[in-house]
């Protein structure tokens, strides 16, 4: 008698019944995925490519303020210098150096402490001390060109890697296999590729748009040291 008056309880409020089970099934919520959770998910390669990910911000952002300092300037200047020595001041032509401070500055400084001398000794020097110039200007850039090559490759380490543990875990579990055993290794092979491949992209358009700011920085240089050339060249003709 009480198993009859049981089903004819559950016949009596089906949709009682199935709102319970529903309530039931949405106590459990899927876990959500952030950024930093899908970071921890890649293993120690992660912490690799986040250490040369600052670095390359590091490296950019430096060089950066570099730049910007050696792009600042008198735009009168090798007017102002050129004045000077047309009218044989050349400790003034040597102070506006001084002040200006830039790398086309001590090229031309260094070519004023050569007057005197044959052209191409005058020549040879500001070459020389450009070269020095442009070398500081592109310090760490070898670096950052690096990160952009290696970080893909470090990446794709973390991919062979995490396969490996895949397949591992695949091995030891036998006949028993479960997806939740391989996801660990999933992960990690998929999240490190994707992590490398930011990494290097990043470094390349930083490393490319750095090189593009320098070069601009060199052919002001050579052209303000053409006119300080043509300066020394004007008495022979």
């Amino acid at each position: 008698m009480n198993t009859l008056l049981a089903v004819a309880q559950v016949a009596v409020n089906p949709v009682d019944t199935l709102m319970s089970g529903a309530a039931m099934g949405q106590v459990v919520e899927p876990e959500s995925m952030n950024l930093f959770a899908m970071a921890a998910k890649g293993g120690w390669i992660m912490i690799v490519l986040a250490i040369l990910s600052l670095i390359c911000f590091y490296i950019f952002f430096e060089r950066i303020y570099v730049i910007r300092n050696a792009r600042k300037g008198d735009p009168q200047f090798i007017e102002k210098v050129k004045a000077a020595i047309l009218q044989g001041d050349i400790p003034a032509a040597l102070n506006y150096c001084e002040v200006e401070n830039s790398p086309t500055s001590r090229m031309i400084q260094k070519g004023i402490t050569r007057l005197g001398r044959p052209v191409n000794d005058v020549q040879a020097a500001i070459e020389n001390v450009g070269n020095m110039e442009v070398a500081k200007l592109e310090k760490g850039l070898n670096f950052m060109a690096t990160i952009a090559g290696g970080a893909p490759m470090i990446g794709f380490l973390g991919t062979v890697t995490g396969m490996v543990k895949a397949f591992y875990e695949m091995a030891n579990a036998g006949n028993n296999v479960d997806i939740t055993l391989l996801s660990g290794g999933i992960y990690e092979a998929m999240i490190t590729t994707i992590g490398g491949l930011v990494v290097g992209i990043i470094a390349m358009f930083a490393y490319n748009y750095l090189v593009s700011l320098i070069d601009g920085i060199v052919n002001n240089m050579e052209a303000k040291t053409m006119a300080f050339m043509d300066l020394l060249n004007e008495p022979a003709k």
